[in-house]
């Protein structure tokens, strides 16, 4: 584990706006903003409830160049379409195809980005009411009219088919 006494603060939003424009672009990058948004209070308790995993970790490609702990950024690992794997399996998911602070912190404990064993546990001890069959993959690498055109409506659709009543998104 690495640790630091005082890491520096680490300005992200203006970080993101500089590498837009370094990237070619004639604007800094724009955040999406809603002044409504399509989320609905839980109609019942979340011990009752399916509980189904979004993450933006990536599925592990053998031909992609290093993916593990520790690896550097890898662009070649980014995935491009929402996709589902079986909630009961332990799937090889990483995190090198997105730009983390990688001086301050690992992946090394898959559990911190992408937390489907305390799902697990919640789900046999009562915590939740059942945990979905599939957990899904969103990509994070898309403009905002491909992510709410094409990438939600896809992974609402699985999670509809699901039955799944709460979802937990932990974006990478």
């Amino acid at each position: 584990m690495v640790t630091h006494a005082n890491p520096p603060a680490l300005n992200y939003m203006q970080r993101m706006r500089d590498y837009y424009l370094a990237l070619g672009y004639n604007n800094p990058y724009q955040w999406s903003s809603f002044t409504d948004v399509p989320f609905q209070p839980l109609g019942k308790p979340v011990a009752e409830s399916r509980v189904g995993l979004v993450t933006t970790a990536a599925p592990f490609k053998p031909d992609a160049g290093d993916q593990g702990p520790g690896a550097p950024y890898n662009a070649a690992a980014k995935f491009y379409r929402v996709y589902a794997g079986e909630s009961q399996s332990d799937d090889i998911l990483g995190i090198s195809h997105v730009s983390y602070d990688r001086a301050y912190t690992t992946a090394e404990d898959i559990n911190s980005y992408f937390p489907l064993q305390a799902l697990r546990e919640a789900n046999q001890g009562g915590q939740i009411g059942g945990l979905s069959p599939r957990y899904y993959g969103l990509p994070t690498n898309r403009s905002q009219p491909t992510t709410m055109n094409q990438d939600c409506p896809e992974l609402l659709a699985l999670l509809q088919e699901d039955e799944v009543d709460l979802a937990i998104l932990v974006a990478n």
